[in-house]
């Protein structure tokens, strides 16, 4: 009969002799040891749920795995991707493991030995290992030492001193921390790092799926998301994908419609198994099969309201989801949820914060525009609001009025309100250029191509390009420019003056006129097809005695502004001079106006502007109540208007000591207007 306690130790022998190591090499040093029980396999793969997992991207998820068969261990690789060698050979199918065998993944090594202690000595793995074997063999651990200083006996001491968690690094943490709790805590805090940083709903579920996939037993999956959160009844019909990952020969699925609601409805996450033949927890493929072996399906949620769904399922029989995945899937559903609805509560707030913006420039163009028409008669009123309505097209405008009325402040406020107001806005008066000058400076001209052309000059079309060009009586143009101008509005590349390099510009263009284009058109001095171009939209500006009931406002507009650039005291209209300005016609409409108020606050005397530091002009075609220039029939003297208008400008220029500018500002025409009538009744400025 044998000693009970001898067969015990006979029984510790040989359970000793049958497990097997397996050492994993890590900085040129044994120092991971698994211990393999023969009951059991070794999975070898990048996936979590293996028991050794390799963190390097030539390691397929599921990539090898070792086993004792008889009394003999082996390993077998799964298929993978990149295969896996032993003592530097790339093997194929099953190949028997012997002590002193180096199993080689990519970069890792592991070593297999029945005896742990082999590790220790210098020379195991070798010479399979790109290394040279150490002498050392006193530790092969990595031990931390603590370098404290000399602390004073009572001072304070730093143990350690560390820049981020270790859970930051997906490869420190899968070799620190092997049991799949900790793997997965490292992974949720790296997932979390990586939301934070995200911009989009759709990379935010990239994230989500890659972690749920890396971190499960699934090698499919798909984030399904409604088209707004919901907080009762949601619909499955409703559901649309957002991203898929496969990590098999198989493309996604999407998931059963019955399973949707019923993971919608409850809030409650799925986890099936053994469903290829069940057609309500799974759906077939193109070719009409249920790949799909197990599957999870989780409601994404934040509080009551659901966002979607995270899909996963695995079609490999021997690798199923489990309960472990079930619960990783939960955790990172949660996280996804409140993501999900801090991402919504941001994009609310940049809806709104976009819509007061749209809103504030709106305003402020409508602030521009009424500070620049200035007025709240009906017609001006009329006039802002069609202004506001064409300024964001791009159609072009002609503008209409008597000289004076303002039509370049309306032109500069279409500018503003339109998409363009960051853009260039050119001016330009038409009347004001020679036929050949006009042409040059609207299209520009090339070096020496006339006299005086000692450089290349880009003209207004160039330099309004992307923004606004506003031509001033744009019907003094000649027929041979009209004709190039036509080419040019209907989008036609045009050529400088000289050249021949086809230039083309994005241009709005705003035109004006006081001529009767129509009478132009008749008598063949303006070109029909040009006028039916500019008459896409027309806005007519109403002579200033047409509205009379702004006269007040511009005048106390016009004081403020004159009194604050002169320096000048002047605060206010006497009763009787604001009647005076009442009972004037103002030929010249709001630049006479202006004119006046402005000469009128240099010479007053006071705070108050009276009647009779008004000087009015004695030229006027509309009758008034102002004392007229010939009161009585015997004063008539058959002069012609030519006559009249020389002896005023030249009465004008004494009254003004000759100074152009002044003179041309009160007779309510440019400077350029003024020298042009100058030369044609041959005035000097006497003693020149």
């Amino acid at each position: 009969m044998s000693d009970p306690a001898e067969a015990e130790l006979n029984q510790d022998t040989s359970i000793q002799e049958d497990v097997a190591y397996l050492v994993a090499r890590t900085d040129g040093q044994w120092r991971d040891i698994y211990k393999m029980n023969p009951a059991h396999v070794m999975s070898i793969g990048r996936a979590n749920t293996n028991k050794i997992v390799v963190d390097d991207e030539v390691c397929s998820r599921r990539h090898c795995e070792v086993f004792r068969s008889g009394d003999i261990w082996f390993l077998r690789d799964l298929g993978s991707r990149n295969g896996t060698m032993i003592n530097g050979v790339k093997i194929q199918g099953d190949k028997e493991l012997k002590p002193g065998s180096l199993i080689q993944i990519g970069g890792f090594r592991l070593g297999f030995t029945l005896d742990v202690s082999d590790s220790l000595h210098p020379t195991f793995g070798f010479p399979y290992l790109d290394e040279r074997p150490s002498d050392d063999t006193s530790d092969t651990v990595a031990n931390l030492k603590i370098e404290t200083g000399s602390p004073s006996e009572f001072g304070p001491e730093i143990l350690k001193k560390q820049r981020e968690s270790r859970y930051r690094n997906a490869a420190a943490s899968s070799k620190l921390m092997r049991d799949r709790a900790s793997r997965e805590l490292a992974s949720l805090y790296r997932l979390a790092l990586n939301m934070g940083m995200a911009r989009s709903v759709q990379e935010v579920c990239a994230l989500t799926l890659k972690n749920a996939i890396e971190n499960t037993s699934a090698d499919q999956g798909a984030i399904l998301l409604l088209p707004e959160p919901v907080l009762e009844s949601p619909e499955a019909d409703k559901l649309s994908k957002v991203v898929s990952r496969s990590e098999s020969n198989f493309s996604y699925q999407m998931v059963s419609e019955y399973l949707a609601g019923l993971v919608l409805n409850e809030r409650e996450a799925v986890l099936g198994r053994d469903i290829d033949d069940d057609s309500k927890l799974s759906t077939r493929d193109h070719l009409g099969k249920i790949r799909a072996q197990s599957l999870i399906c989780a409601a994404i949620c934040k509080e009551q309201f659901v966002y979607g769904l995270i899909h996963l399922y695995s079609t490999d029989p021997d690798n199923e989801v489990t309960a472990d995945d079930l619960e990783f899937t939960l955790a990172i559903a949660d996280q996804t949820g409140v993501v999900l609805d801090k991402m919504q509560e941001r994009d609310s707030l940049e809806v709104g914060l976009e819509r007061a913006r749209t809103e504030n420039i709106s305003l402020k163009k409508q602030l521009q525009i009424e500070n620049e028409l200035v007025g709240n008669s009906r017609s001006m009123e009329e006039l802002r609001k069609t202004i506001l309505r064409i300024g964001p097209t791009d159609a072009t405008v002609l503008i209409r009025g008597e000289s004076g009325v303002g039509k370049e402040l309306v032109a500069g406020a279409v500018h503003s309100s339109s998409g363009r107001t960051r853009a260039p806005y050119v001016c330009m008066n038409c009347a004001a250029l020679s036929e050949s000058l006009l042409e040059s400076e609207l299209f520009g001209h090339e070096k020496g191509s006339f006299t005086g052309a000692t450089s290349q000059s880009t003209g207004k079309f160039e330099q309004a390009n992307m923004g606004t060009l506003f031509l001033d009586e744009v019907g003094e143009m000649s027929q041979s420019v009209q004709a190039k101008f036509l080419r040019v509005l209907e989008g036609h590349p045009f050529e400088r003056v000289g050249g021949r390099k086809a230039i083309k510009v994005d241009v709005r263009v705003v035109a004006a006129t006081n001529r009767d284009l129509e009478d132009a058109v008749k008598n063949g001095t303006f070109r029909q097809d040009l006028y039916f171009r500019l008459h896409v939209v027309e806005l007519l500006v109403p002579p200033l005695r047409e509205r009379k009931s702004d006269i007040p406002i511009l005048a106390h507009h016009f004081l403020k502004k004159s009194a604050t650039r002169t320096g000048r005291d002047v605060r206010r209209f006497s009763h009787q001079a604001m009647e005076y300005f009442l009972a004037y016609e103002w030929p010249g409409n709001v630049r006479e106006l202006q004119n006046v108020v402005e000469r009128t606050v240099i010479m007053a005397s006071g705070e108050e502007i009276k009647k009779e530091d008004i000087h009015l002009s004695s030229v006027s075609p509309f009758t008034t109540s102002v004392e007229p220039v010939f009161s009585e029939p015997e004063d008539y003297t058959p002069d012609s208007l030519e006559d009249i208008e020389q002896r005023h400008i030249l009465a004008t220029l004494e009254e003004t000591n000759w100074n152009k500018s002044h003179a041309a500002s009160i007779l309510g025409v440019e400077r350029s207007t003024l020298d042009r009538k100058l030369k044609k009744y041959g005035v000097k400025r006497p003693g020149s």
